[in-house]
């Protein structure tokens, strides 16, 4: 009797366990749901603002460091170029080193901060872009090492910082917005890529009237030391946003969602939550029960289970895929500014000496500004008004649709478009058009669909394969194409390289088609992931000292 007794007071008590702990992973799940909400559903705020400002000036920076060398690499061709101009492999050396580095920090970056946390990494790729910047002002030539090489390694370092701002931002921007305003955010962000172009041009410019009486009064065109002074202050100057913002994002706190489901703790994440959204400062209890969801945790054999669905493997394809076709056509684009710059007035110069320099330099900064604001402002700026409304995925859809015809126009017609100065205007509107279509469209979604779609452990690690997809096509356009282009004659290749970008914006449209539309969706929604089986095994455990 007294056996059956103890049996039935086990079982009692087991099942009471059982029912607390059941209980504890409701409260749990409950508690978990309410944050993400908070944030989801939360009004636009000053917050919202300093995120997108802290995040938009890094890609002002980033922009503003790789447009620069396309002026400087004249101002470097006149004081250091055989014949006041680079050979074929230094301009494409100094162009092309950032791509690279891009590249290799977009895969690293993207990986470390859904390793270690965001908040770790914010802030370092910055450090890397503005010690790299200065580090090329300040470069010299030398016997044993010539000065184009030493700014090969620094634009490589350089661009390994820019690329790992594209994760991060992307990310932080994404994680801390709220549904309604996600696409706006994100959009905002990157169209201050926009505006880095157009200063980077603007500082040309201003450079070249302040040194105008230095140019006209040199003694020949091989001994132009004012325009020295002006490539580095061109580059060097391109650190100065990123020192603004250091301290900011150094400052900026993890995400919620990051502190929730990577790092487990609910509590914090809530407590950042309140700090964040209603700017009051609540303290940690050092002593406090940490509270830890079950999320999955991330490992190789973790992605490589996600990612072998065919339902995730077609999305991480289709945003990678996606950039990767844009970026050929987007930076292939600028192998025709030259023929843009001749026709709207601001080509090679006819004057002679001294005086073409200082005309050159004038004439690439005004044409530049010029190609900036008639067509990669205004579709940045039309995405961001429709993004929230529209969708991304019909904005991308149009984008590469309307791509296709242009470049098909563009290069089957492409004899006829250059023959006459009447023809060639034409040309010019339908380049504007192509640049127009571009950043309203696929070069502007590209970048905020891969924040959005993947699961927050690998939400970084996936927008970080995307971009590098896309900074793959960048180099395949700037190596592959320059080489091209002059296939039987200066600029003779040029419509066949139109027409090769047609095909690729015609393959776009089919990696378009297997992504998910994002808009007004939350970011757990878009994993493809059950959030039931988060609690599952939720525990609470107290911290020890």
């Amino acid at each position: 009797m007294d056996a059956l007794q103890t049996k039935d007071t086990s079982s009692s008590g087991s099942k009471e366990n059982i029912d607390v702990k059941t209980h504890h992973t409701t409260v749990l799940d409950d508690r978990r749901r309410a944050a993400l909400a908070e944030v989801d559903n939360a009004k636009f705020s000053w917050f919202h603002v300093k995120v997108c400002l802290v995040a938009g000036v890094g890609f002002f920076t980033d922009a503003y460091d790789i447009f620069a060398i396309n002026i400087a690499s004249s101002m470097l061709g006149y004081v250091y170029g055989h014949n006041q101009k680079l050979s074929k492999n230094q301009d494409l050396g100094v162009k092309v080193a950032t791509p690279v580095g891009t590249l290799v920090g977009q895969l690293l970056f993207g990986w470390l901060a859904d390793v270690v946390g965001r908040k770790r990494m914010y802030g370092v790729e910055l450090m890397i872009i503005i010690v790299a910047t200065f580090a090329q002002a300040l470069s010299g030539n030398a016997p044993a090492v010539h000065i184009i090489g030493v700014l090969i390694v620094w634009r490589f370092i350089m661009g390994v910082g820019i690329g790992g701002d594209y994760p991060l931002s992307a990310v932080i921007s994404s994680e801390f917005a709220s549904t309604k305003i996600r696409g706006r955010m994100m959009s905002a962000v990157f169209a201050s890529q926009g505006w880095g172009n157009f200063t980077a041009a603007l500082i040309a410019f201003i450079l070249t009237a302040a040194y105008k009486s230095t140019i006209l009064s040199s003694p020949s065109v091989t001994d132009l030391k004012g325009v020295d002074y002006m490539w580095r202050l061109l580059i060097g100057l391109g650190c100065v946003p990123g020192c603004v913002a250091l301290y900011f994002r150094l400052t900026i706190p993890e995400t919620p969602r990051y502190t929730m489901d990577i790092e487990r703790n609910l509590g914090q994440a809530t407590m950042d939550i309140t700090n964040v959204l209603t700017e009051k400062k609540i303290a940690t209890d050092p002593d406090a029960a940490v509270e830890r969801t079950a999320a999955p945790k991330a490992s190789w054999a973790d992605f490589a289970r996600y990612f072998s669905q065919w339902k995730n493997f077609k999305i991480i394809f289709g945003t990678a895929y996606s950039w990767f076709a844009l970026d050929i056509a987007f930076y292939g684009l600028g192998l025709n500014s030259s023929i843009i710059l001749t026709a709207i007035g601001f080509g090679s110069p006819k004057s002679k000496g001294v005086q073409a320099v200082y005309d050159n330099l004038k004439n690439v900064s005004v044409g530049n500004m010029i190609i900036s604001a008639a067509g990669l402002i205004p579709g940045y700026w039309t995405t961001f008004l429709f993004v929230d409304h529209w969708g991304r995925k019909p904005i991308q859809l149009m984008g590469f649709i309307i791509l296709t015809i242009l470049f098909i126009i563009m290069g089957f017609a492409y004899d006829k478009l250059t023959a006459t100065p009447a023809a060639t205007k034409a040309f010019v509107f339908l380049y504007c058009l192509a640049n127009f279509f571009q950043n309203f469209g696929p070069n502007t979604t590209t970048f905020i669909i891969p924040g959005e779609v993947f699961p927050t452990r690998y939400r970084s690690t996936g927008h970080g394969i995307s971009a590098a997809s896309g900074k793959l096509g960048a180099i395949v356009a700037q190596v592959g194409f320059s080489q091209l282009k002059d296939i039987g004659g200066t600029n003779k290749f040029v419509k066949h390289i139109l027409e090769i970008f047609a095909f690729f914006m015609l393959t776009g449209i089919f990696s378009t088609l297997l992504l998910p539309e994002t808009k007004g969706r939350s970011l757990e929604d878009l994993s493809n992931e059950d959030q039931e089986e988060f609690n599952k095994n939720a525990t609470a455990q107290r911290l020890t000292s």
